[in-house]
This record gives C-alpha cells, structure tokens and sequence, in this order.
C-alpha cells in the first residue's frame, strides 16, 4: 500500500525548507513533484526538467491544466513569469555542467554511504533510467524523498544496497515518511523524527547503522 496524500506532502513540504532563494533545482518524480506546492513566501526558485523547461511553478489545479506544459514525467505543471523552454540537449547541459544547486529524487534504496539505488528492480520492465545518473553525479546537493519501507515491510534504508547502483556515495540527505537523515564521510546522521514518529519506529524499521544528532541525544 503507498503512502497516503498527507503523508506524501509531509515529506514534500521537509524537503522545501533546503530550498533557498535562488536556487536552480530539478525534481525527479512522484514525491518530489509536490515540492513547488510547499515553497515559504517569497522564496523565488528555478525548478528545471530534463525535457526542457525552466521556471516551473506548482502543480495546476484540476481544470487548469495545459496540455502544452509538462515536466519531464508528462505531468502537467505551471510556469512562473521568466520562464523558458529548449531542448532536452540543453536540459542535460545544464545538470552536465554542474549548474544544479539540487536534485531532489525518488529511490528504491538508500545505503548508508549514501549509495542511490532508483533505476531498476531485476526482472521488473522499466522505460530507463532517466536523467537521474546525471543528475546525482552532478547537482551539488541530491535529496532523496522515499517512504521508509517498502510494501513488504522491509527498509529503504540499508547498510548496503541490493539492488543495482544508479550512483555512488553521491546522496546528501534522506527524508521518508518516519525520518531525516544527514549523510556524511562518517555515514548516516539521524537529525529529525517526522511528527508523531518515536525514535523506537525508526531504529526498528532502518536496516542501517546510524547515529543521533545533538538535539535527538
């Protein structure tokens, strides 16, 4: 079962507040596309796609879509006043380049070195892997959005990833629906329980090693 709408936002709306002026950021699909939704007032942000676009605003509300304006996932989005378009080579210029402040993700699997694993699970078909290679090598900070588990009950974050590594060593932060984590040379930095989260819930469902920030000792 997914995580419900609220919970969903939750997790968007923790994931705004790294977000600061001026900032160029790119987001991946699914809880990363709800991140435009929850931005402060007065906070004025660059949100960039893969298929061409810069500029882009929250979601449109149900009736106002425009079928001429899409992130790179095919859903539809805003545009802010500025805003541009060009091709897909440019798109994967500017990530290329480096010109990305931060990336925000989805994952399949975060370990706690800070492995992204988000492309493929064996066996299962995908249409590929996206930008996300691109993107997580090259944005200077890369936020992973996940619920904490996957449908079975098993961690997302993991001492070591069993699934096939899109990027290594190359995650900065981890924000799920029980947890925020600070990945550093050292591993995984425990700062923030979600609301209503005890410390007890995260230790048994992260199959990581991981240690508490001040404010959580």
């Amino acid at each position: 079962m997914g995580m419900g709408k609220d919970i969903r936002n939750l997790i968007a709306k923790r994931a705004s507040n790294e977000i600061k002026n001026g900032m160029v950021v790119n987001l991946g699909i699914g809880i990363p596309s709800l991140v435009p939704n929850h931005l402060p007032e007065g906070i004025h942000v660059f949100f960039q796609a893969e298929n061409g676009v810069l500029g882009m605003g929250s979601t449109p509300c149900e009736g106002e879509e425009d079928e001429n304006l899409c992130n790179a996932a095919g859903y539809p989005v805003t545009i802010q006043a500025g805003a541009s378009y060009f091709d897909s080579a440019l798109a994967f210029g500017m990530i290329r380049k480096g010109k990305l402040d931060i990336t925000i993700l989805g994952s399949l699997q975060v370990s706690e070195q800070g492995d992204l694993a988000n492309w493929i699970v064996p066996g299962k078909r995908v249409p590929g892997m996206g930008g996300a290679m691109e993107l997580s090598q090259k944005a200077k900070k890369v936020i992973v959005l996940m619920s904490h588990t996957d449908k079975y009950g098993h961690s997302k974050v993991v001492k070591t990833c069993s699934l096939p590594i899109t990027t290594p060593r190359c995650v900065d932060m981890i924000i799920t629906d029980l947890a925020v984590f600070k990945v550093g040379e050292e591993g995984l930095l425990l700062l923030e329980l979600m609301p209503g989260v005890t410390l007890e819930e995260v230790k048994a469902s992260t199959n990581a090693t991981f240690t508490l920030s001040p404010a959580l000792s």
